[in-house]
């Protein structure tokens, strides 16, 4: 073999070892423990959590109705190994949760509804006092009312009566919960209380806090509140961390950051010798359907009842990763297949390097999508995606291979709809910028469905229709900058995007100038090398 044709075969294998140690760095890097002190340990119990008694198929809004007395037994008894209490909400259906919490040694603090409803708030409140006289060793406080206030069905009037009617009913503190702002923005509601329970979410804040800003931030509200309110003493009544979720600004959903924040919060809570609350004990799926994705995964434990190593033990912010590893390696390796040799030198460095960035972008969001889609039209936009990253990954081993007999054929029928491809990829750009632009709050970066195809067809244009091509490039450049500016520069996730739709921008741009070059026409293959008998 010379020299000139080994060219190819050394640039191949090369560039598919660096393809294969990118693979494997990069899901590691998601997916490598981080070691962290231990918040929980068995002979140190935590104070209180929330807890909501939904198993993950359950929603509060269903009808009709039914909680399940046997996945409550199992969850406090759960809880009961890592807390001294748990928090409620509702009374609605946790008739017996005091009988519960009793059986496994947890202190409880009770929690009433209250809302714009009269009627509804009234046979909550009803609830709430019968049960805090009944179980007076178990109910260690009640909350008359959860962030009322912020969903403003209340007057801090009307909360603060409600409030002095249930202290005159009951033994225990009484106390209302809330955001820490609308205990400023409503002070009638403070002297009405026994202790003032604050909510504090630095994830949430309209100025949201990174995560090593979080602890410092909360250390200066509850001093603020410590101070104000003396000698009425503050709850910290909510605070956490989300564990999946789109970033925002500087703050960062994953796993490691929600251990980070639990575990240094409980350290500083126990030095100062604080009262707190953690939220919440189990992820929460059906909150995901209000709040975005963020919304159900702010807990201890999965939606399983499984250790997310958020109080205890190494951490993971990806625990399947050799699942995906596996995942984009088998995809990358049939599209490999599919081109087969390649003896062109620059198309064997790059084959393998861009079937390794198909297999996990394709990878990467197979995962974003698990965790991220909520309902059937969400699932079916996250298939259609997958799909349509496969057929540009298929159209690119074809493009970059040799096209000799069944994969010339193969040429043929992708080089013919190749316009489409792009148009696909191009209006999910759009769709997905007009989201990003007019309402972000609740989704979610989908920026490992465009790196493919914004690389391959800015690499190799196409023939397609250009006057959509031209309006949908248009949607997408111009919204790079008022998503920037929305989110933040601080926000790599925001910036990651601006940078595959400026790449999705080129791609349909020259692909505009193709068009207007020439018509879209049917491709012919190459023709079949002559052999000459030796």
């Amino acid at each position: 073999m010379s020299g000139t044709s080994r060219l190819p075969v050394l640039t191949y294998l090369c560039s598919f070892l660096l393809a294969v140690l990118a693979v494997c760095g990069y899901w590691y890097s998601l997916g490598k423990p981080v070691v962290l002190p231990d918040a929980a340990t068995p002979s140190h119990k935590l104070q209180c959590a929330s807890y909501t008694p939904f198993d993950k198929d359950q929603s509060p809004f269903d009808q009709p109705f039914t909680l399940r007395p046997a996945r409550m037994d199992a969850d406090l008894a759960l809880l009961a190994t890592r807390f001294d209490c748990i928090r409620t909400y509702s009374m609605t259906g946790l008739e017996a949760i005091p009988q519960l919490a009793r059986k496994h040694g947890l202190k409880l603090m009770l929690g009433a509804w209250v809302n714009a409803n009269p009627v509804d708030t009234a046979k909550e409140v009803d609830a709430l006092i019968k049960a805090a006289n009944a179980y007076p060793d178990v109910v260690s406080a009640v909350i008359v009312g959860n962030e009322t206030l912020l969903r403003k069905e209340v007057t801090g009037a009307q909360l603060a009566k409600l409030i002095r009617q249930v202290k005159a009913q009951v033994k225990q503190p009484v106390t209302y919960a809330d955001v820490w702002e609308y205990w400023l923005q409503y002070p009638e509601v403070a002297p009405a209380v026994d202790f003032l329970t604050i909510h504090l979410l630095p994830y949430w804040e309209d100025d949201p806090k990174g995560i090593d800003d979080a602890l410092a931030h909360v250390a200066q509200i509850r001093q603020t509140f410590g101070n104000q309110f003396a000698p009425k003493d503050i709850l910290i009544g909510e605070t956490g961390w989300p564990s999946e979720g789109r970033q925002r600004e500087t703050a960062l959903p994953s796993r490691v950051n929600e251990a980070k924040f639990i575990r240094a919060f409980v350290a500083m809570a126990e030095q100062k010798g604080w009262h707190y609350n953690l939220i919440e004990a189990f992820d929460q799926p059906w909150k995901r359907a209000a709040e975005g994705a963020v919304g159900g995964y702010w807990g201890l434990f999965d939606a399983d009842r499984q250790e997310k190593g958020v109080l205890a033990g190494p951490v993971s912010n990806l625990q399947y990763w050799p699942l995906w590893l596996t995942v984009s390696g088998l995809i990358s390796l049939l599209a490999l297949a599919l081109a087969g040799p390649v003896r062109q030198p620059h198309n064997a460095l790059i084959l393998p390097l861009l079937a390794a960035l198909g297999g996990c972008c394709i990878g990467t969001w197979g995962e974003l999508a698990r965790v991220t889609s909520r309902f059937a039209g969400e699932y079916a936009w996250a298939l259609a995606l997958v799909v349509l990253n496969v057929l540009v990954l298929a159209h690119a081993a074809l493009v970059l291979s040799d096209r000799q007999g069944w994969r010339s054929r193969g040429f043929i029928w992708f080089e013919a709809r190749a316009g489409w491809w792009l148009s696909a990829a191009g209006f999910a750009a759009a769709v997905m910028m007009l989201d990003m632009v007019f309402d972000p709050r609740y989704r979610s970066f989908a920026t490992p469905t465009l790196w493919l195809p914004a690389l391959f067809y800015l690499m190799r244009p196409v023939s397609a229709p250009r006057r959509e091509i031209a309006l949908l490039a248009l949607i997408v450049a111009v919204g790079i900058v008022p998503q920037l500016y929305r989110e933040g520069l601080g926000n790599p996730q925001a910036l990651a995007w601006a940078a595959v739709s400026v790449l999705m921008t080129l791609a349909l741009w020259r692909s505009w100038q193709v068009s207007a070059r020439s018509p879209v026409v049917q491709p012919t293959p190459p023709p079949e090398p002559k052999h000459t008998p030796r």
